[in-house]
């Protein structure tokens, strides 16, 4: 099969190689926490660079984890059709993309405003380190949830030029989703992890251990989450979207029990749920109507 050179075929594979159809897995989770610290809706432009600073990071540690992981992929009969194995793009392009995407993130910071500036480098650096630390400790299910909680860390920054106390409910609260989501993928990966020696937290605790640990991390989350709307004092409607989310949680971990191997659908539902947070918080600052929630 012949590969398509036109600008269109070089897009369409580019996207491929960057998954782009999975950036909204945790967008949702970004543009709640954009609007929470803007405590409405930010200005165009903060909200253009926090968007681009996101996505910039995404991409660099993608593409990094590609040119990391291309080896690996090679040798799993799962990824070696991946674009670096199977000789679609060089390992070269791969570290292009994460340098040019590393220096869009870091001058979408420097225009934010200086403590986003100077805290970049630390989460790209977050965000690229999770490529190697599979190879030596399970550690890394949980790390990637810390990836997952630089967000909402990096957003409050951005619109606010400070992290307070409160945001560290968030913080905390997408460390346990993070590494919820990222226990149910690898245990979809368990099998060929071990077969190229690679650690995840399955691989250590076994899997009945696992899939009884998803549930406790998806509670802890959202406790955190819901103490976060008690410190925003936020209206009814942010608790009845995590209410949803909870919902959600408790069937897809009843069908994670039933069949471990199967990642797809607990994949996709982490997409549903991040959805259902961000309607939660629009519908909390937007709707005129509703009661506000104390705070702590």
């Amino acid at each position: 099969m012949t590969a398509d050179l036109t600008p269109r075929g070089r897009l369409y594979e580019l996207g491929r190689f960057l998954e782009i159809q999975n950036v909204g897995l945790n967008l949702p989770f970004a543009l709640a926490f954009l609007l929470l610290a803007a405590g409405g809706i930010p200005s165009l432009w903060v909200v253009f660079l926090v968007v681009v600073a996101f996505v910039s990071a995404r991409n660099a540690g993608h593409s990094f984890n590609r040119w990391a992981d291309r080896d690996l992929d090679a040798a799993n009969p799962r990824t070696r059709n991946r674009a670096i194995p199977s000789g679609r793009r060089s390992p070269a392009s791969a570290l292009a993309i994460t340098a040019f995407s590393g220096a869009v993130l870091l001058v979408a910071a420097y225009l934010l405003n200086p403590l986003a500036f100077l805290l970049a480098p630390v989460a790209l650096a977050t965000v690229l380190g999770y490529s190697y630390t599979k190879r030596y400790t399970a550690l890394t299910t949980p790390f990637l949830g810390l990836v997952e909680a630089v967000v909402p860390a990096a957003v409050f920054i951005a619109v606010q030029g400070r992290l307070d106390a409160y945001v560290l409910f968030a913080v905390f609260g997408l460390l346990a989703w993070g590494t919820a989501f990222e226990t149910i993928h690898s245990l979809g990966d368990l099998e060929s992890d071990r077969a190229l020696r690679l650690h995840s937290l399955p691989d250590r605790i076994g899997v009945r251990a696992s899939v009884r640990l998803v549930p406790v991390l998806h509670a802890v989350a959202l406790l955190l989450l819901g103490a976060l709307g008690f410190a925003l004092e936020l209206r009814l409607w942010y608790f009845l979207a995590l209410a949803a989310m909870a919902a959600l949680a408790a069937v897809t971990d009843l069908r994670l029990a039933r069949s471990p191997a199967s990642s797809r659908i607990p994949f996709q539902r982490h997409f549903q749920m991040a959805g259902l947070y961000c309607v939660g918080v629009v519908l909390a600052l937007f709707l005129p109507f509703g009661p506000h929630v104390p705070g702590l």
